[in-house]
């Protein structure tokens, strides 16, 4: 029993290399997603990749791969599979019946991990509310199955047609339960955040995993969750933060990704108002990571997507210590290199940030700013 409870922690990684995509970045790509499987708790054993003008419509990749994968599989004893992408209802059905497994696409795979870490009330509700709306049009027996090992209800055993048309219709019902306690929780913030008044607001962004918790310690002083795993911060942290007895309010956000769910930008509105609603943004970045120019670039489109692209914004380099010579001279002026970790150049960080709160206490108070704080 111990035996077979160990296979249930191993996985196969499957990813396609496209027109679009070479197999060099595929490879990167699936390195990403290892590293979220071992986030949720497994471990990868194989990585899969097939070259194809477009995937498999039908099993996202083709037929020879698929009995590869099969093989390996069955010969293993791995009974979990992950594909490096979205699959479609169909292709998620050929492919649990083709390999006999627990099938997770990329966007699952995610919310399974926003899932297990949510913490408060309000990112829970979030991430179940994400996570039923994508999963409804998927439902198969690995519905069964996934609601059974998190102990989940509404679903019974069996995988016919009669019963999964009584699940969407308990889950349809779950989503306007969810919908309507987002909607309160979501009131409840927008009050505590007017009960801030004009406090000038600092947001920690950034690809997950780069450092913004730590900095978030250094920076307020205080204990916050910092682990070096993906998505450690999943709820969004507010502290008080006074630099040269200047105050602002510092808020750490959940972490961005290559591929983030939709329904997960959708349901996070009240999390990611944090970002919109801030004066600056701190764009931390892991400046030792092969793949940090593309993570600037994912934060950056995530940002525009959500209307925060042109927000006064400092480019945090973190992690320098883990270059060669400890070094780098960053993009622009509107860039500082550090190391949260090792505290390595946070005065310089701190005064390039004052420098833009003071001057946006400047627009708001004109007078008070020089009478308050000189």
């Amino acid at each position: 029993m111990e035996k077979q409870k160990n296979k249930e922690k191993y996985a196969i990684l499957v990813g396609v290399a496209s027109d679009n995509i070479s197999i060099r970045k595929t490879k990167e790509y699936l390195s990403e997603l290892d590293f979220l499987a071992f986030t949720l708790g497994l471990e990868s054993q194989k990585h899969f990749i097939q070259r194809l003008r477009v995937p498999n419509s039908r099993t996202f990749v083709g037929t020879g791969k698929l009995a590869e994968i099969k093989s390996y599989a069955k010969a293993a004893g791995i009974q979990t599979i992950i594909f490096d992408d979205d699959l479609s209802p169909s292709q998620l059905r050929n492919l649990e019946k083709e390999l006999n497994c627990k099938i997770y696409d990329r966007s699952l795979l995610i919310l399974d991990i926003f899932l297990k870490r949510a913490q408060t009330a309000q990112a829970k509700t979030q991430v179940e509310l994400a996570r039923y709306e994508y999963l409804m049009p998927r439902l198969t027996r690995m519905w069964t199955h996934l609601e059974r090992q998190r102990g989940g209800t509404g679903t019974r055993g069996g995988a016919g047609e009669k019963e999964i048309e009584t699940d969407r219709r308990n889950i349809r019902n779950q989503i306007t339960v969810l919908k309507k306690k987002l909607e309160k929780i979501d009131r409840q913030s927008q009050t505590r955040r007017k009960a801030r008044g004009n406090m000038i607001r600092v947001a920690l962004v950034g690809y997950t995993n780069v450092g913004k918790s730590t900095l978030m310690q250094l920076l307020a002083k205080s204990d916050v969750k910092a682990e070096d795993k993906l998505f450690a911060t999943v709820d969004s942290t507010v502290r008080k933060v006074v630099i040269d007895q200047i105050p602002f309010l510092l808020s750490d956000t959940v972490g961005f990704i290559r591929k983030l769910p939709t329904h997960l930008i959708e349901s996070f509105k009240s999390t990611l108002d944090e970002i919109r609603e801030a004066d600056i943004l701190l764009h931390v970045v892991d400046v030792s990571h092969p793949n940090y120019e593309d993570q600037i670039a994912v934060v950056n489109s995530t940002l525009a997507d959500i209307g925060s692209a042109n927000k006064s914004t400092i480019l945090v380099l973190n992690k320098v210590d883990l270059l060669p010579q400890n070094g780098s001279n960053g993009f622009n002026s509107n860039s500082v290199a550090i190391s949260a970790l090792k505290q390595m150049n946070m005065a310089n960080l701190k005064q390039k940030l004052i420098k833009k709160v003071r001057k946006k206490y400047e627009r708001i108070y004109p007078n008070s700013l020089q009478a308050s704080y000189k």
